[in-house]
């Protein structure tokens, strides 16, 4: 098989991207990581970003996109989460198997191939975790939903996205019926960072307080 060449640049500015996206500090030892790579390859690739004019990087401070970075991030984010979206609805991959798939295709698919897929599958909105598929050539925009953790008690929302980067708390979740679309309330809070109990289709369960935070809500009274 023929070996394809990927650009690590790609990887990088769309997950400083993901990162921004969440409020999350685009740190070197957080790229280092998400991406599996040192923190001195990570400080090197971002002064080469850097001088691409791609990221805007000081060292010892997060990494922030340049408008530049940011469409080319963006354009690896509608792939990613279009081919996440066709794994799911056109093959019948588990919402927690396709991240990784996505992460291996989105560098070689065309733009036609990318059309293609978005129509085949109706011009999805939101790939399988919630998250918005960017348009063509646009922007992402709106206020980022909150965190389960941060729901009041007693407030009805329902589950907005979750995150995608653990295929084991996907499948957790996906056991319990916690997917985006799911109406959800938190009945209780313990204090000091104690459990949170949630009930969702009439069923109370308790959730960590760390994973409440990879599970985003909106709800008429907390837009």
């Amino acid at each position: 098989m023929r070996n394809i060449r990927i650009d690590s640049t790609q990887d990088y500015l769309k997950t400083i991207y993901t990162l921004q996206e969440n409020q999350e500090p685009a740190a070197t030892s957080t790229l280092a990581t998400l991406l599996g790579i040192t923190r001195p390859s990570v400080s090197a690739m971002l002064k080469k970003l850097a001088r691409k004019r791609l990221v805007r990087h000081t060292p010892y401070r997060a990494v922030a996109l340049t408008p530049a970075g940011e469409r080319v991030a963006l354009e690896m984010v509608r792939h990613h989460r279009i081919l996440e979206t066709y794994l799911v609805r056109a093959l019948g991959y588990g919402w927690d198997q396709v991240h990784a798939e996505a992460d291996r295709l989105e560098h070689v698919i065309s733009e036609e191939l990318e059309d293609r897929l978005f129509e085949a599958i109706g011009r999805p909105t939101h790939d399988p975790h919630g998250h918005p598929i960017p348009a063509r050539g646009g922007r992402l925009s709106g206020p980022l939903p909150r965190t389960l953790a941060e729901l009041p008690v007693n407030v009805p929302a329902a589950i907005a996205r979750v995150s995608d980067r653990d295929p084991a708390m996907l499948r957790y979740l996906g056991a319990r019926g916690l997917v985006p679309g799911t109406e959800v309330t938190v009945l209780a809070k313990e204090p000091f960072g104690g459990p949170i109990t949630v009930k969702s289709r009439r069923v109370s369960q308790v959730l960590g307080p760390e994973l409440a935070r990879h599970i985003r809500v909106r709800g008429k009274a907390i837009r």
